[in-house]
């Protein structure tokens, strides 16, 4: 199965083959061969930082989310920058240095107030990395706003804007997307946002949420669309993969036949991203939605990071999924495999060594 990884990039054909037919611990030793020679030194890295969810008024109304509401909600909110600010404090003061900085898709608010807030953040606090804003919600800001993606990024950017996140990616397949969500941009949109960002120098994360209505081949495209573009700017600084969490989902209610993904699915994706991303030297785990036993062991199977301490997390956890982590246990959980366990920052820069 695996001479072919010697002499020539994985094709499309191959990684659904070995999707569906190698047995797993076949798998996991090759893609933990692959990431040892990326990663030769053993080190597995986290990062401490908090989501912020700035509002949960949306009006894409995905049938995959739990998290959204509309803006005639008793819940629905925009929080303040005094609540923001509070967050922050919050995170500084257990080491944290990024906040991961999305929300809904607001029906109202224009590039100004998200100018005024991200100023608000970089100036109050300089160390702190604005890691924020999906391909949804910057496509929607300028449409709202009447400008163009590049005027938006460029502007966001100059008011400290580091990075933008891959949310919104679910599987870049227009046949998919038009059943989850009917209402988001495109996979050619998403696609675009990602390219126009690193042509701007704003480097992104790829990403990719399974378990809806998607076949295994799908995946295989998704995951050669992002290495196409990967191949193009270089712009990906790593690729997150997730299952589909189905708790108080309208997808659930509609579709009730889609079965709960397993953790033998989520380690066999993984191992074979880990072989098809050929450019992307970080694949990080999830254990927010696969739990820390299957997170931990994910970095058997390819993963050479492990996310997030995720401080505050509100969109998972909508769906019904609650998992926790602080840095000891990140610690832990990395040494207990025999790896190295490294603090990063949102460019995968180490901080510390443990």
């Amino acid at each position: 199965m695996s001479a072919f990884l010697k002499n020539r990039r994985m094709s499309i054909d191959e990684a659904v083959e070995l999707i569906e037919k190698a047995d797993l611990k076949t798998l996991g030793k090759m893609a933990y061969k692959r990431k040892k020679e990326l990663h030769p030194k053993g080190i597995t890295t986290f990062i401490v930082d908090r989501n912020i969810n700035y509002t949960n008024i949306c009006w894409v109304n995905c049938k995959f989310c739990a998290f959204y509401r509309d803006e005639k909600r008793e819940d629905a909110y925009i929080l303040s920058f005094d609540e923001i600010d509070r967050k922050i404090d919050e995170l500084i003061a257990i080491g944290g240095t990024q906040i991961l900085f999305q929300g809904g898709v607001h029906p109202k608010l224009e590039i100004e107030w998200y100018e005024n807030l991200i100023e608000h953040i970089h100036t109050k606090y300089p160390n702190i990395t604005i890691h924020g804003f999906s391909a949804i919600e910057i496509d929607y800001i300028a449409k709202r706003s009447k400008i163009s993606i590049q005027e938006v990024l460029r502007r966001l950017k100059a008011k400290g804007l580091s990075s933008i996140p891959g949310a919104g990616a679910e599987i870049l397949s227009d046949r998919v997307r038009n059943i989850i969500s009917p209402k988001k941009l495109n996979r050619d949109m998403w696609l675009k946002i990602h390219r126009e960002a690193h042509k701007l120098g704003i480097n992104s994360t790829a990403t990719m949420m399974y378990g809806t209505v998607e076949t295994t081949r799908e995946i295989v495209e998704h995951w050669n669309l992002i290495r196409e573009l990967q191949d193009e700017t270089g712009g990906f600084r790593a690729f997150i993969m997730w299952s589909y969490q189905s708790d108080n989902t309208e997808l659930k209610r509609e579709l009730p036949t889609i079965t709960k993904t397993t953790p033998n699915q989520y380690l066999r994706y993984l191992s074979v991203a880990r072989l098809f991303l050929d450019n992307f030297k970080n694949i990080q785990s999830s254990w927010v939605t696969q739990g820390s036993h299957i997170g931990q062991l994910a970095l058997l199977f390819g993963a050479n990071d492990l996310g997030s301490t995720m401080m505050e997390e509100n969109v998972v956890s909508s769906a019904g999924v609650r998992n926790s982590m602080n840095q000891e246990e990140m610690i832990s959980l990395i040494s207990d495999m025999g790896e190295n366990p490294a603090k990063r920052d949102t460019a995968y820069n180490i901080l510390e060594r443990f």
